[in-house]
């Protein structure tokens, strides 16, 4: 059979010249690459701390009933010093989905060491359009936190700029979390570089988080058709600080 695929392939093109097709007179328009939808997964990474083996950590997107869903981070430092202080740290964020927004509902965060355990939960009240935190929080992150439309807590930032990364994007969120308020402005590189995987090798899209001074950065590397991050690295006076690397993920 392949040795008529030529011949085959000389007769449709030839009956393609002899018919008369206009040229089109306007330019076909370039349609904006559609976001990427949400999926359930399950990803486990290698945690460094300055370099050297500190513990693992576990990212994980459930879908719930409806439009809610449920992101998870948990880091168990087993290695070191402070694996031998047992400090780990969880964090969860309830959201439900609208369109493409990510809309926070409640947030958790638990912080264990050696000396003890810190835990604090928010709520997102999108009808009062206030949020507030209760527990181990400073009395100036206590008051109510007015919302606005878009306002996402630290993980749902993180699946935002997997939904949104392009070459050479600008992203802004507004990061509501912990009391806490900020503008989080991200840049994607024009082009990509390689990136390691568990012995497997991506060109993958660096975004690189713009702070307004101060001399700490977070960097993230994005691949399509990975759900998750393949790196995520915070540095300080550039250094090397906390790096999370995947080792694996899959469908939840």
């Amino acid at each position: 059979m392949k040795r008529f695929l030529p011949i085959a392939f000389c007769m449709l093109a030839a009956a393609a010249q002899a018919q008369s097709v206009p040229a089109p007179t306007t330019p076909v328009p370039v349609l904006a690459p559609e976001p990427r939808a949400l999926e359930p997964f399950v990803a486990t990474y290698a945690v460094y701390r300055e370099g050297k083996p500190f513990g693992d950590a576990t990212m994980q997107v459930v879908k719930l009933g409806g439009t809610r869903w449920r992101v998870d981070l948990g880091i168990d430092a087993n290695r070191g010093l402070l694996g031998l202080a047992g400090l780990n740290l969880q964090q969860s964020t309830l959201f439900d989905v609208e369109g493409d927004a990510y809309r926070p509902l409640s947030q958790s965060t638990v912080r264990q060491a050696f000396l003890g355990k810190r835990k604090s939960t928010g709520v997102y009240d999108w009808q009062k359009l206030q949020a507030q935190w209760q527990g181990d929080v400073k009395k100036t992150r206590r008051g109510a936190v007015a919302l606005q439309s878009g306002d996402m807590s630290g993980l749902l930032i993180n699946l935002a700029v997997l939904r949104d990364a392009r070459p050479g994007a600008s992203l802004h969120y507004r990061f509501v979390d912990d009391g806490r308020v900020r503008d989080h402005r991200y840049a994607v590189a024009a082009e990509r570089e390689p990136q390691s995987v568990d012995e497997l090798s991506y060109n993958a899209m660096r975004v690189d988080r713009i702070h307004a001074g101060g001399d700490d950065e977070t960097i993230l590397w994005v691949v399509e058709g990975v759900p998750t991050p393949i790196r995520i690295l915070q540095r300080e006076h550039g250094q090397d600080v906390t790096d999370l690397r995947l080792i694996e993920y899959k469908g939840a």
